[in-house]
């Protein structure tokens, strides 16, 4: 199966303490599901190869999970950064990673909608749907035409996720494959074209 040791750390862990109190492999796949570090992909990394779950059932709890924050998370950014910004340390990390975020909206703002989309689907960190929201709202984008693409991207991102944790090693270099492409290909110097 998969040979990292932190695998089976975890499976340990979550079985002998998670389980014992009565939460069962589903409910903790949605709870991975919903925090920002984790999100669906690691939900999915979780359920699949660790809790031998179906793919057909943990993929829907996993995009449940995934998008379940979101509207909250759009429509309360402003509040939370004003209450972080009173805790100091907090409040500089929260700022930073705003101006990281906004920074790295290019794709976003050249292809709009369908580049909020790809921006969430690739599987790398920070590109999932919480940064796509946050992303969306740094951009000034309407939460009715935010959502959509969002939701499109997390089922991108779960479908690239189940074939990664379905064919194991081959999918691991497949993926890696197709991510070095998108990355050229995002990273690219292009010419600009002259304005006349």
């Amino acid at each position: 199966m998969y040979p990292a040791c932190w695998y089976l750390l975890l499976e340990r862990i979550v079985d002998q303490y998670l389980l014992a109190h009565g939460i069962t492999h589903p409910l903790i796949v949605f709870i991975l599901s919903l925090v920002p570090v984790s999100e669906l992909r690691g939900a999915l990394l979780v359920a699949i190869p660790v809790y031998h779950m179906d793919w057909y059932a943990a993929l829907p709890i996993a995009i449940m999970g995934n998008l379940l924050p979101i509207p909250l998370v759009f429509f309360s950014i402003e509040r939370i950064r004003r209450l972080f910004a009173k805790m100091g340390i907090l409040g500089i990390w929260t700022e930073k990673f705003m101006a990281r975020t906004a920074r790295r909206t290019d794709l976003i703002q050249k292809y709009g909608k369908l580049g909020l989309a790809i921006f969430v689907a690739i599987p790398l960190p920070l590109t999932g749907a919480w940064t796509g929201i946050i992303a969306a709202y740094l951009l000034g984008m309407r939460f009715r035409d935010a959502f959509p693409a969002i939701i499109a991207g997390v089922i991108g991102a779960g479908i690239i996720m189940t074939v990664f944790c379905l064919l194991e090693w081959t999918g691991a270099i497949i993926a890696g494959v197709i991510l070095c492409v998108v990355i050229a290909f995002w990273l690219w110097p292009r010419k600009k074209k002259d304005i006349k």
